[in-house]
């Protein structure tokens, strides 16, 4: 099917109204998007957080007359005569197929290699997680992702136990359990990531090695000997008595979803109670690395 998208440039105040209104007028999905690129902490359960300068984009059927669509909406007053917007339209593809070729196996450090289910597996000797990308956040194709992945990698986890806070689609707690730990405890505000996490230990054959609770479920007394924690900066900073409480006496942390200009803040937090590392960084993201001073 062929679709047509406008996309209105607009501000945080009037973003959500002038969604309602177009979804009333027949816009089968409405996308906010930051027209300045600037980064925003996650939202907190329930919150809708939108950025000071917004572009809106709504998808329409192909037939849909456009110039009514804009009529209606300068009408009610959503944008004036000189308000920014552009219509395009949408090519009609097989989206699904060209998503699935473009996701292709990938190696992160020296041993571990991240690889959808339909693709062939490059190196059966190495550590393989079979992941699809999904509901949740999590397939390794972020810098951030890529980071933790990386950090895994590189440490000798047989025996350790491992936190992944924020787990998404459990892709790290699954490729920790991979790489050799002998549990694994997957934590998230989002039920959709548990269901996610879930089914991709089920995948790769190590979901009865890993606990899976929702964040105002978990247990009081849990510890690790390991935490990884891709999140954001501000989350990270508001929930470093929480994290922090997780690391087993001379545990190790690491940290990422956090941008360069962020890492000192991130940093200042930490240092508190760990022995940081050198800061890792990749593409404007870092990763922040360290052991518990106690």
């Amino acid at each position: 099917m062929a679709w047509i998208q406008i996309r209105l440039n607009s501000t945080d105040k009037k973003a959500e109204k002038i969604s309602d209104y177009l979804q009333e007028i027949g816009a089968v999905s409405v996308t906010f998007v930051d027209s300045q690129d600037t980064p925003i902490f996650e939202p907190l359960p329930g919150e809708t957080r939108l950025w000071g300068n917004t572009d809106i984009i709504a998808l329409f059927d192909a037939k849909t007359d456009m110039k009514q669509i804009v009529n209606l909406l300068k009408n009610e007053g959503h944008f004036s005569v000189d308000s920014a917007y552009k219509i395009e339209q949408i090519e009609d593809k097989d989206w699904e197929r060209e998503w699935m070729d473009n996701f292709h196996p990938m190696q992160f450090g020296k041993r571990l290699w991240i690889c959808p289910s339909w693709r062939e597996i490059p190196d059966k000797n190495a550590v393989n997680v079979l992941l699809d990308p999904g509901l949740a956040f999590g397939t390794g194709t972020h810098p951030t992702t890529a980071l933790c992945l990386e950090w895994l990698d590189s440490l000798d986890l047989a025996g350790k136990t491992v936190i992944d806070f924020g787990c998404g689609s459990g892709i790290l707690a699954i490729a920790a359990l991979k790489l050799g730990a002998k549990s694994a405890v997957g934590i998230d505000i989002d039920p959709q990531a548990i269901t996610a996490s879930r089914n991709n230990a089920e995948q790769n054959g190590v979901s009865e090695r890993l606990r899976l609770f929702l964040s105002a479920d978990t247990p009081p007394e849990l510890k690790a000997d390991i935490v990884i924690a891709n999140i954001l900066a501000g989350p990270l900073k508001e929930l470093y008595p929480v994290i922090d409480s997780l690391v087993k006496p001379q545990g190790l942390l690491g940290l990422s979803g956090i941008l360069e200009s962020q890492a000192l803040s991130v940093c200042d937090t930490y240092s508190q109670t760990f022995f940081l590392d050198p800061v890792t960084e990749r593409e404007e993201w870092c990763r922040i690395t360290g052991k518990l001073k106690l």
